[in-house]
């Protein structure tokens, strides 16, 4: 590759842990051919490329702290990605310094706030504005012959939905977390299904309490079988939560995910009254 390409983890402070991403500070000089090639040469589900300043939808705090960026998994462009967003501001504010970054996606304006906490950056990204849907019995029930989960597995206190916050997530409810451990699916399947709901993952959810939870991420459809560490279903899911009613109105939300691929990472979502956009924040740290 001659294009210089970052790699970093999100969502956790060790680099051996949470999703990598791929990251293209200056992606001026490529087309939309040569950052699939880039991303898929890299093989991580998600990279992002960056471009600035943003367009006008999207008033930076400061100049050159604005940003357009697009994401790509190994094979085709996605609209909004939230782990490779906290790599990417991460990245920034390891040469800008931490402080307020705007990014203008294909979904909409994502602010992103870089603290540096104990040595280590932290990023916090605010959604567009979420909506949660109905999924139809049929497709439920092909999602489940394709997980090869009997319905008996499903927590009915977590009853499906399809959730967006940029994306499209269907969301399952484990009732243990037995279910969540044991994921063996059929990925030609299930890859033909969420194409046709335009999903990009299928959010796996086990609530192991009032505000915890372990998640998992099949995303066939970005040409990877798991993602370690999804931003952007855990903002989805945010919404799903307070729509449902699970949580409080004011709450913030813990979720584990990636220690069933032994990639572990923490997600912390946060969801404020009166404000419908939901907040995830995580560390980040470069890959060596």
């Amino acid at each position: 590759m001659t294009t210089e390409v970052l790699r970093y983890t999100a969502f956790s402070e060790d680099p051996a842990g949470g999703n990598p991403a791929g990251v293209v500070l200056d992606a001026s000089a490529l087309d939309e051919a040569a950052m699939l090639d880039v991303a898929a040469r890299l093989g991580y589900s998600e990279t992002a490329f960056l471009t600035g300043p943003a367009g006008s939808g999207a008033a930076a705090p400061e100049p050159g702290r604005g940003f357009t960026v697009r994401y790509f998994s190994p094979r085709a462009e996605v609209p909004f990605c939230g782990h490779a967003t906290v790599a990417a501001a991460v990245a920034l504010a390891e040469r800008i310094g931490p402080g307020e970054l705007v990014f203008e996606t294909r979904a909409g304006v994502v602010p992103v706030s870089v603290t540096a906490e104990d040595g280590h950056l932290r990023a916090t990204l605010t959604s567009v504005v979420p909506h949660v849907e109905d999924i139809a019995a049929a497709d439920l029930a092909e999602a489940l012959a394709a997980l090869d989960w009997p319905a008996a597995d499903l927590d009915p206190q977590l009853p499906p939905r399809v959730a967006y916050a940029g994306a499209r997530h269907l969301v399952l409810g484990a009732a243990t977390r037995a279910r969540l451990a044991d994921l063996a699916y059929d990925f030609d399947r299930l890859d033909a299904l969420m194409r046709r709901l335009d999903l990009t993952t299928v959010q796996l959810v086990h609530r192991a309490g009032p505000a915890l939870f372990h998640v998992r991420d099949p995303f066939p459809v970005g040409g990877v079988v798991e993602d370690p560490a999804t931003g952007a279903a855990a903002a989805a899911f945010g919404a799903y939560a307070r729509q449902l009613g699970l949580v409080a109105e004011d709450a913030v939300l813990t979720l584990h995910q990636g220690e069933d691929m032994g990639r572990p990472g923490v997600l912390t979502v946060e969801l404020r009254a009166g404000d419908p956009r939901v907040r995830v924040a995580g560390a980040g740290v470069r890959i060596p």
